[in-house]
C-alpha cells in the first residue's frame, strides 16, 4: 500500500473544487448585499464606524467598500472592483459590484449542474461582446459645447447623491472645473487630468451655496514676513523655484577650524553675500512674487522685503505645478539660470485672505488657467467630506462625457435591453454555452429591479411591465435595439428616460458591464483556495509546523455576514 505524501504544512487550510466555488459566489454575495441599497435616487445611507471613532456616512458604493475591512480573499477582490471602477471613470461603483453578485450568483444553478467553469465562462464573454454591441447600439453623441445639456447629463448621473437637493450647484462646480481643466492636445486628443489639477479645499464653516470653481489656484499659506510684503498685488509677476533660498549646507558631515575672530567674520561674510547675489539675481528680472518648494532664510526674506518682492516658502510640488500651469509660469531649478520666459504673467491678482483662523493665498482671475481650486464650505467636516465624494463622482462624469462624448439611457433601460437581447440571441446559441449566455442576460435585470426595490415599487409587477413594455418597443421597431423605457427612481413607474431626460455616459455604462463580467468570470475560473500560510518571521517557518502557524486561522466562510 502507498503511503500518502504531506506537501503542504500540517496546519494548512485547503479548499477545492465545488466548495471553493461556492465560497467564492457566496463572499461575493454577501459584499453586493453590503451596498445593494445604495443605488438609485431613493437610496439608503450607510453609516460607519472606523477604528478611531470618526463617522462616514455616505451612499457612495466605493466609499463604504474602502472602509470595510474583509478577510475573504474573493470579498478583497469585489472590493478592488469598485476602486479600479471609481479610477477609470469614477461613477458606477455601486452598479459593477450588485452586477457582479448578480453574475456570479447566475454561475451557481450552472455549477449544481456540473457545467464546468470554463463553459460558463466562454458564455459569459461571449455575451459580454453582444452587451457592448447593443450598448453602443442605444447611444448617441451629445455637443460638449452645449452646457444645458452636459448640466443636465451630471446632475442625472448625480440625482441619487447627497447634494442633489442643492440643485444644480455640485453639477455646475464638476462642469467649470473640467472645461478649465481640459486641455486639447491637438490631433483630436484631450486630456482631462481632474486628479493632479483640479484641487479640492474644504474649509469648514459657511453654507453650501458659498462653494465655487476659483479661475485659478489657493493654497493654505501666508507670505514670509506678513506685515512688510504685500499681501494684494494685482498682475503679479510670478516666479517659480524648487530650489532653497538659504545658505547651501554641505552634503557631507564637515567641520571648519577656525583659529581667528576674523576668518569666522568672513565666514559670516561669505554666506552672507551669497544670498544677497542670489537675491540680487531673483530682483533683476523684476518679480512680484516669489514662490519656492524649499526654505527661504531670514536674511533672504529681508532682501526680497528691501526690493518690493513678496515670498512664500515651502509650498508643496503639487500645489508648485497647479501654479505653474494656471500662470504660465516655469519651475525654476536654480536662481540662475532664470529666463523672462520663466516668470508668470498669466495670472490677474494674488491675495492672502484670512478665512476663519487660518491664512489661504489665492491666485486668481487668470487669462487662460488649465489648473484650478474648488472651494468646498459647509457646516461640519462630515458634510464637505460627502459634498467632496459626490464632487469626485460628478467630475468623472463630466469628465468622460469630455472625452467621450457619447450617451445611453439611464434608470436600467440600457440593461433591460441588454437582457432581452441576449434572451433572443441565446436561441442561436446551439452548444450548451447557451445556459451561461441566458443567465448573464438574465442577471442584467439586476439594476431595474434594485432600482425597484429601493423605491418601495412592487418589483414583480414593474418589471414584468417594463419587459412587456421592451418587447413591444423592439417588435414595433423589427428589431433595433433601442427601447429607452426605464424605472423612474423617484416615483418606481416605468417612463421613457428621453423624456425623463435621465442619461448617463456610455463610456461609465461600457466599464461597469466589462468589469463585473471580467471579475465574475475570473472568480468563477478559481478551484483551489490554499490558507493558513506560515507567517513572517516566526520559529521553524518552514515544514513541520509546531509554532509556525497561528492554530486559531480563521475560517473564510465564518467570516461572511449571516
Amino acid at each position: 500500500m502507498q503511503v500518502p505524501v504531506t506537501i503542504l504544512n500540517a496546519n494548512t487550510k485547503r479548499e477545492q473544487g465545488r466548495k471553493a466555488q461556492m465560497g467564492n459566489i457566496a463572499a461575493a454575495k454577501a459584499v453586493a448585499d453590503i451596498i445593494r441599497t445604495t443605488l438609485g435616487p431613493r437610496s439608503m445611507l450607510k453609516m460607519l464606524l472606523d477604528p478611531n471613532g470618526s463617522i462616514v456616512l455616505t451612499n457612495d458604493g466605493h466609499a463604504i467598500l474602502r472602509e470595510i475591512d474583509v478577510t475573504h480573499p474573493a470579498a478583497k477582490s469585489m472590493i478592488q472592483l469598485s476602486r479600479t471602477q471609481d479610477e477609470e471613470v469614477g461613477d458606477g461603483t455601486t452598479s459593477v459590484i450588485i452586477l457582479a453578485g448578480e453574475l456570479l450568483q447566475a454561475a451557481e444553478p450552472l455549477l449544481e449542474r456540473n457545467l464546468h467553469p470554463t463553459v460558463i465562462v466562454r458564455g459569459y464573454t461571449r455575451a459580454l461582446e453582444d452587451a457592448l454591441s447593443v450598448a453602443r447600439g442605444m447611444s448617441f453623441p451629445i455637443d460638449t459645447a452645449d452646457r444645458g445639456a452636459m448640466l443636465n447629463v451630471v446632475q442625472s448621473c448625480i440625482g441619487t447623491k447627497y447634494t442633489s437637493r442643492f440643485g444644480t450647484l455640485m453639477a455646475e462646480l464638476a462642469l467649470d472645473a473640467v472645461q478649465i481643466v481640459a486641455q486639447d492636445l491637438g490631433g483630436g486628443s484631450t486630456e482631462v487630468d481632474v486628479k493632479n489639477y483640479a484641487k479640492v479645499e474644504k474649509i469648514p464653516g459657511g453654507t453650501i451655496e458659498e462653494c465655487k470653481v476659483l479661475r485659478g489656484v489657493m493654497f493654505n499659506k501666508d507670505v514670509v514676513v506678513p506685515g512688510r510684503m504685500r499681501r494684494r498685488i494685482p498682475n503679479p509677476r510670478i516666479l517659480l523655484l524648487d530650489c532653497p533660498l538659504e545658505y547651501k549646507k554641505a552634503e557631507s558631515q564637515t567641520n571648519v577650524e577656525i583659529t581667528r575672530e576674523e576668518d569666522w567674520a568672513a565666514l559670516l561674510k561669505a554666506e552672507e553675500e551669497w544670498i544677497a547675489t542670489t537675491c540680487a539675481t531673483i530682483a533683476a528680472h523684476k518679480p512680484d512674487l516669489v514662490v519656492t518648494e524649499k526654505g527661504l532664510s531670514d536674511l533672504a526674506a529681508h532682501f526680497l522685503t528691501k526690493a518690493g518682492i513678496s515670498a512664500i516658502r515651502r509650498l508643496r510640488k503639487t500645489d508648485n505645478n497647479r501654479i505653474a500651469r494656471a500662470a504660465g509660469a516655469t519651475i525654476v531649478h536654480r536662481p540662475e539660470e532664470i529666463k523672462e520666459s520663466d516668470i508668470g504673467t498669466g495670472a490677474g491678482l494674488f491675495e492672502v485672505v484670512k478665512i476663519g483662523d487660518e491664512f489661504f493665498s489665492f491666485i486668481v482671475d487668470c487669462e487662460s488657467p488649465k489648473a484650478c481650486s474648488i472651494v468646498l464650505r459647509g457646516a461640519s467636516k462630515d458634510v464637505l467630506n460627502e459634498v467632496e465624494r459626490n464632487l469626485h463622482d460628478a467630475m468623472g462624469v463630466a469628465r468622460n462625457i469630455t472625452l467621450s462624448p457619447h450617451l445611453v439611457p439611464g434608470g436600467g433601460a440600457v440593461e433591460m435591453a441588454v437582457s432581452r437581447a441576449l434572451a433572443e440571441r441565446s436561441t442561436l446559441v446551439t452548444s450548451v454555452e447557451a445556459w451561461p449566455y441566458r443567465a448573464a442576460g438574465a442577471a442584467m435585470e439586476v439594476i431595474p429591479r434594485t432600482l425597484a426595490q429601493n423605491c418601495g415599487a412592487n418589483v414583480i409587477r414593474t418589471l414584468t411591465k417594463l419587459r412587456a413594455k421592451h418587447a413591444e418597443e423592439a417588435a414595433a421597431a423589427e428589431g433595433v435595439a433601442g427601447c429607452s423605457y426605464g424605472i423612474n427612481g423617484e416615483t418606481g413607474e416605468i417612463t421613457d428616460m428621453r423624456a425623463l431626460g435621465v442619461w448617463e455616459p456610455l463610456a461609465v455604462k461600457e466599464q461597469t458591464i466589462k468589469t463585473a463580467v471580467e471579475s465574475a468570470t475570473m472568480l468563477l475560473r478559481i478551484d483551489d483556495i490554499v490558507s493558513g500560510m506560515s507567517r513572517k518571521g516566526a520559529p521553524g517557518g518552514g515544514g513541520g509546523g509546531g509554532g509556525a502557524v497561528d492554530d486559531a486561522e480563521p475560517d473564510p466562510e465564518a467570516l461572511l455576514p449571516e
